[in-house]
């Protein structure tokens, strides 16, 4: 089983950037498909993007495509989540996740980080 740590988070002016990294425990971490989702104070937990296992492929929600960029590094046990163009709305606590399965699944994540918040102001 892997454990997840997120950092990077804080508070950022509409705009700006910010860059999230995730630190897996395990040293096969490149058996796993990684993700990041995020959840809003009083909405669900939703998608962000995720990586295939090896970085080759990478999968966005339509809400953040062109603004975000998920990368990993498997050297590292490492999974990145860089935010540029920063708006109000990416507001959120967000979490990384692992999977066995295709890294296009997004039901298929379940390992998970503690989550690191995101606060965007306008």
């Amino acid at each position: 089983q892997v454990q997840l740590a997120e950092s990077g988070g804080g508070l950022v002016q509409a705009g700006g950037s910010l860059r999230l990294s995730c630190v897996a425990s395990r040293r096969t971490f490149s058996d796993y498909a990684m993700a990041w989702f995020r959840q809003a104070p009083g909405k669900e937990r939703e998608f962000v993007g995720s990586v295939s296992r090896h970085g080759g492929g990478t999968y966005y929600a339509d809400s953040v495509q062109g603004r975000f960029t998920i990368s990993r590094d498997n050297a590292k046990n490492t999974v990145y989540l860089q935010m540029n163009s920063l708006k109000a709305e990416d507001t959120a606590v967000y979490y990384c996740a692992g999977s066995l399965g295709p890294y296009t699944n997004v039901v298929e994540y379940n390992y998970w980080g503690q989550g690191t918040q995101v606060t965007v102001s306008s």
